[in-house]
């Protein structure tokens, strides 16, 4: 299977000596790994398959190497392993793990597949093929890959599966590729592939993709945090060892057979934290969670995890707002925990997780779990989501981006459990409204709804639903659904019918509006030709022609909007902007005007280009950056922790463009500090003197509130860079009565 001889140089690695026997005993080490974690599953002729499926990866790949100079086969193997080991999936997900590059990047042939795997493994790898290209093209292509990903999900999951998988391996990996690779493929792991895995049950990768993500795009966070955790290890693992060896005894006393452990949070999960709660790593106190896993029988498994949860209480006390039964009411996903949080030693709250084995399998191992114990669940869960992923899908947007947003605020969102007047459960995501419950009980319905009747009391549309009501809803044959809709519902399946109804309205009366703009048109000698219709639109910064006919039958475009078109058409040539397309990025970039004074170098070369810095997060040099190519303001400059930069890099790839900070600049950037600390006299007059005197820095605006002996206030101040910006912040946290001082993103 290999050459015969010892070593060879890699071409486009020059310096980079191979040891092929290492190599061979390396392949095979791995192999044999990859055989022990499919043990559990393994049935009579599965083996014979897996090797054959490895001989045929092995063979395929022979002539490729990763971006590190190794072998390519250890890739397949690897996500052959995660399937195995992490997911737990079975003998024909391996195969297709082992074979799921070749039809994309080698000879083989889904047919050839078809022939010695036969039609199943054909199906999965067609459709892994299918969605390796997400996000790679335009946005409307991307959008459209991404509905082919979730109609392979609805027809078989081991597809998105084996995806994530892949995906969690070139996330490992990724330390080789590009800077701008890194940020790319992390800002679509965090945008897509985390939700996925969090509402497919797999809490472990979803952690896992969230940390790797971070450690490309907030790389400076990452490691202040990881160091952190580090310095605080053994501290917590005392804590941990204090506050379980009591439960221990308790729990073996009343005969429960349980494993008692602490596990730490994620970084991204402690960082999340820290910014919504505005507070330092050392205010984060939960930076663990206690788990209880028992080793209960089928039938005793609620009564158990009650039991653990009165001797916890027992020796803790626990915080009444702080409960959580998904015991009951499993989440939509198939997890089930019961969880508290309790007032532990030294003042600290701790998280604590009850669970059975089986439970504890399932949140671990997510859908694949789910499965091999569905025939003793009555829990559907998953089975109802993939459902609402083929209605979803059976609407699709024609702006497919919206598309794409909606359906991944529901893959993250929690959960909210409501009733109907006959007493069904129903699962709707948090923030969900009366009239989100009225369209998940009938499409019908929800267009209909004219208001809703929650615990026999009249609520309106709006109504955010509370865990526990029970609802009813009032319907009218005369309602139609409206435009405010769409800011009132939050779940896709809401947003998609009532869209769809809207556009259906909007395209009537477009046709109405067509023959009328045309009768004006006519009467105002200007030729009715789709150009001009164009240009009307574009004068009018309307998005479409369509548009166009829509404004004009309602009233809101006029003759005399007409006729401005027409005097501006004699001042000057209007011009339709340029759609900006992969192949002419570059030349956008050659076209621009070099800027002698740049502090940024940008593009593929890195040279000098005009540039804007955008608002929404107020970059200054020293920040991580990147460029966007939009399509009437030229080149925008964002920090790769922008609010907006995952979507940006995730869904418009092909319009970032390298940039980077360069040299020491005299030019000031703006902006903001948040400070909060205790109010007292001169307080602000020293926070200004250290700025303005002692740092020489100037402020452009500073306002400051004070309340019940507490002041927050708001500082808009010019730096040269991120280490004149952290010596300011430095100094002010030594100022007396200041507490806290954090950047904001400052607007202009």
């Amino acid at each position: 299977m290999l050459p015969e001889q010892e070593t060879y140089v890699i071409e486009f690695m020059p310096e980079l000596v191979i040891d092929l026997e290492a190599e061979k005993k390396e392949i095979i080490k791995r192999y044999r790994a990859l055989l022990r974690a499919c043990k559990p599953t393994l049935q009579k002729g599965d083996k014979k398959l897996i090797r054959k499926a490895f001989v045929k990866s092995m063979e395929a790949h022979k002539e490729m190497r990763r971006k590190s100079g190794e072998p390519y086969i250890y890739h397949p193997v690897a996500v052959a392993q995660i399937c195995a080991e992490e997911i737990g999936l079975g003998t024909t997900s391996i195969v297709c793990a082992l074979l799921h590059d070749t039809v994309e990047d080698t000879d083989l042939t889904l047919e050839d597949i078809e022939q010695e795997f036969g039609p199943k493994c054909s199906h999965i790898i067609d459709g892994l093929t299918k969605i390796s290209g997400v996000f790679d093209q335009s946005s409307s292509l991307q959008a459209e890959n991404f509905r082919k990903m979730l109609l392979t999900l609805a027809d078989d999951v081991r597809v998105i599966l084996i995806k994530l998988a892949d995906r969690l391996h070139n996330m490992r990996t990724m330390e080789h590729m590009p800077r701008e690779k890194q940020l790319k493929i992390s800002s679509e792991t965090i945008y897509l592939y985390a939700p996925l895995a969090h509402r497919l049950g797999l809490y472990a990768i979803k952690s896992e993709l969230e940390d790797l993500s971070m450690k490309y795009t907030e790389t400076a966070t990452y490691k202040f945090i990881a160091q952190k955790l580090k310095e605080t290890k053994a501290d917590r693992r005392r804590f941990i060892r204090e506050f379980i060896e009591p439960l221990k005894k308790a729990l073996a006393d009343q005969g429960l057979n349980a494993q008692v452990m602490g596990r730490p949070k994620s970084i991204h999960s402690i960082w999340t934290k820290m910014k919504n709660k505005g507070v330092p790593f050392e205010e984060v106190y939960d930076l663990f969670a206690i788990r209880v896993i028992l080793d209960s029988h089928p039938e005793n498994e609620k009564s158990d995890c009650w039991k653990a949860y009165s001797l916890v209480t027992d020796f803790y006390h626990p915080n009444p707002d702080r409960l959580r039964d998904w015991i009951s009411s499993p989440k939509g996903n198939g997890y089930e925990s019961l969880h508290t949080t309790v007032m532990g030693p030294k003042g600290r709250w701790v998280e604590v997780q009850i669970r059975t084995k089986r439970m504890d399998e399932i949140a671990e191992k997510g859908f694949a779990a789910h499965w091999k114990y569905k025939e003793s669940s009555s829990d559907s869960g998953l089975d109802n989501w993939i459902r609402k992923v083929r209605e979803t899908l059976s609407n699709p947007e024609t702006n497919a981006l919206d598309f794409i947003d909606e359906f991944k605020m529901n893959l993250f969102s929690d959960e909210v459990f409501v009733f109907t007047p006959k007493g069904q459960l129903v699962k709707l995501p948090n923030n969900a409204t009366a009239l989100d419950f009225a369209f998940e009980i009938h499409t019908d319905i929800g267009a209909r709804c004219i208001g809703a009747k929650v615990n026999h009391k009249l609520v309106p549309l709006s109504y955010q639903l509370q865990n526990g009501d029970q609802l009813e809803i009032i319907t009218s044959g005369k309602q139609k659904p409206k435009e405010d809709w769409l800011s009132t519902v939050v779940t896709a399946k809401a947003k998609s019918k009532i869209k769809a109804s809207l556009k259906e309205e909007r395209r009537r009366v477009a046709e109405e509006g067509k023959e009328m703009l045309d009768r004006k048109m006519n009467a105002l000698k200007i030729p009715v030709n789709s150009n001009n219709l164009h240009k009307i639109a574009y004068f009018l910064k309307l998005s479409s022609i369509q548009e166009l006919y829509y404004q004009f039958a309602t009233g809101k475009v006029e003759a005399k909007h007409l006729k401005g078109y027409l005097e501006a058409e004699k001042a000057v040539e209007n011009k339709l902007p340029e759609k900006i397309e992969n192949n002419n990025i570059d030349r956008l970039l050659r076209s621009v005007k070099s800027k002698a004074d740049a502090a940024l170098l940008i593009g593929e070369d890195l040279g000098r280009i005009d540039y804007k810095l955008a608002t929404c997060c107020n970059p200054i040099p020293g920040d991580d950056v990147f460029g966007f190519v939009t399509v009437s303001e030229g080149i925008k400059i964002h920090r790769t922790s922008c609010p907006n930069a995952a979507r940006l890099l995730a869904n418009f790839g092909y319009r970032v463009v390298k940039a980077k900070w360069t040299g020491t600049q005299e030019i000031a950037f703006l902006t903001g500090l948040k400070i909060t600390g205790i109010d007292d006299i001169g307080v602000v007059n020293n926070i200004t003197k250290v700025i303005s005197n002692d740092l020489k820095v100037n402020i452009r605006s500073i306002m400051i509130d004070s309340n019940d002996g507490i002041f927050e206030g708001s500082i808009m101040v010019y730096v040269h860079g991120t280490s004149h910006l952290d010596n300011l912040i430095k100094t002010l946290k030594q100022v007396n009565g200041v507490l806290t001082v954090d950047r904001f993103e400052a607007v202009r």
